[in-house]
């Protein structure tokens, strides 16, 4: 059986204990808010699930059995289902008109900025299939070990491993081109 590193702080929240809450919440906000921010690309639609995912944290921590799998495993396995639903809303919600979008280019008197950069990576990101993008964000931005991301995924090491090089092969054939300009000075 796995020590869960959350075991105390979750049985302290499930008896209701003063602090118990807040202190989690402080330990694991920041996480739960990059990891939805990266997901959406909307940061008060990360912070709408973070609060969604902290509510089933005080929900669930009564009932919580500790086993198998790690509380932040689940509570990363459910941030990532909020997303995807409020992905999925976005898609199913008909507009009369398409949102304005700024020009994904750089400016034409300037390079490729640190800002540029980072839109281009994101875009580079979003174009990855959903379990690709999963596993890069999880290891890469959210700093986990292969064993933990696969646990989060429901998956094996080695097809989290699998995943990882083609996502990693895919965002460096689409990047080439942008690398290569950054690197021509343009």
């Amino acid at each position: 059986m796995t020590v869960d590193p959350d075991g105390p702080i979750i049985a302290a929240i499930a008896r209701g204990e003063p602090g118990a809450a807040a202190a989690f919440v402080e330990a694991k906000l920041a996480r739960i808010l990059a990891l939805a921010r990266r997901m959406l690309g909307d940061p008060a639609e990360a912070e709408d699930i973070a609060q969604e995912v902290f509510l089933r944290v005080w929900r669930h921590a009564p009932a919580w059995k500790p086993g198998a799998a790690r509380f932040d495993t689940w509570m990363h396995r459910v941030t990532l289902n909020l997303c995807y639903d409020r992905l999925r809303r976005r898609r199913e919600q008909p507009q009369a008109e398409p949102p304005e979008q700024p020009d994904p280019g750089p400016a034409p008197d300037r390079g490729l900025e640190a800002a540029d950069v980072g839109r281009v990576v994101e875009a580079a990101m979003a174009e990855l299939p959903p379990r690709q993008r999963e596993a890069i964000l999880l290891c890469h931005y959210q700093e986990m070990g292969n064993i933990e991301a696969a646990e989060v995924l429901g998956i094996s090491v080695e097809a989290l491993e699998s995943l990882l090089s083609r996502a990693r092969r895919r965002l460096r054939e689409t990047l080439k081109p942008f690398a290569q300009a950054l690197l021509d000075g343009g």
